[in-house]
């Protein structure tokens, strides 16, 4: 059976891939940001894990508000990167683990999660830009992924306890997986942000503090706010943190418990407060 070893999240702002691009991770500005990985690069470099399923959301790449899936489960060879503007570089492919893509999207299936399969699926900077942080030392970083694409774009939303339903059927298709390799799950984006409309720059720092407890401690807590609820909570896009919710869900699958390996709250990163955060299966 496969191992489910812990999960990953982080912050997707475009503006950290400009950042890395520019090597402007020791400047003021950014200093504090980066600063939070280094503890999770050496925990890395310790497990090793072949393949990470990555939750998050496409911000119009590869799906635009005329055709947004709820949920989209990739099951390509690789995964293409483009110009997304923003002035980040376009990244190389990154490889694809077919095999435990076709074994989540059957498992999902037959628990009636009505999911959209991707056999060719472009991924932006939602799913790139995380690889850069967590492998920063690697072109490509040395993983197969799967990505899972969660709506947190246009109404109507998965509601988080929707979403934490999938997260734990992902990590227990994730543990029948006949496969000796090491999985590890992502997810991207959040904490509390909005970019638009009369909360323009809106940030929620005693929330996100809370909810970063939680995925250590109490991982349902957030499942007791409606899709508006957590708007009102986090912002219009700081909804991403749904994707938070789906990887600490998978974790739950392992039928023990989580230790924090590290994390990191810092604000502001372009009008979004950006977190880090490592958990370890125990």
């Amino acid at each position: 059976m496969a191992q489910l070893i812990g999960g990953l999240a982080t912050s997707h702002i475009p503006a950290i891939g400009g950042a890395i691009h520019r090597g402007a991770q020791n400047e003021p500005y950014w200093k504090p940001f980066f600063d939070g990985f280094p503890p999770i690069h050496q925990w890395l470099g310790k497990v090793k894990p072949d393949v990470v399923v990555v939750f998050y959301n496409d911000h119009g790449l590869n799906f635009f508000l005329d055709k947004m899936p709820t949920f989209a489960v990739g099951a390509a060879a690789t995964y293409s990167n483009a110009d997304e503007g923003w002035g980040i570089p376009t990244l190389p492919p990154i490889p694809g683990c077919q095999d435990l893509s076709w074994h989540l999207i059957n498992e999902l299936i037959a628990k009636e999660f009505d999911i959209v399969t991707c056999q060719e699926m472009l991924v932006d900077h939602a799913c790139t830009l995380p690889f850069k942080l967590f492998w920063p030392e690697h072109e490509v970083a040395p993983v197969q992924i799967v990505p899972i694409n969660i709506n947190t774009v246009q109404f109507p939303l998965p509601t988080a306890k929707r979403v934490y339903k999938l997260g734990k059927a992902v990590g227990e298709a994730i543990q029948s997986w006949q496969s000796d390799k090491r999985v590890a799950v992502m997810a991207t984006g959040g904490l509390s942000h909005q970019l638009d409309g009369e909360r323009a720059g809106f940030i929620n720092k005693q929330f996100d503090l809370q909810f970063l407890d939680s995925m250590e401690t109490n991982p349902e807590w957030a499942t007791q706010f409606s899709d508006l609820e957590l708007v009102e909570k986090a912002g219009t896009q700081g909804v991403e943190l749904l994707m938070w919710l789906a990887m600490r869900a998978a974790l739950t699958a392992a039928g023990s418990g989580v230790r924090k390996v590290h994390s990191n709250y810092h604000i502001p990163i372009s009008n979004t407060a950006t977190g880090v955060l490592a958990l370890e299966t125990v």
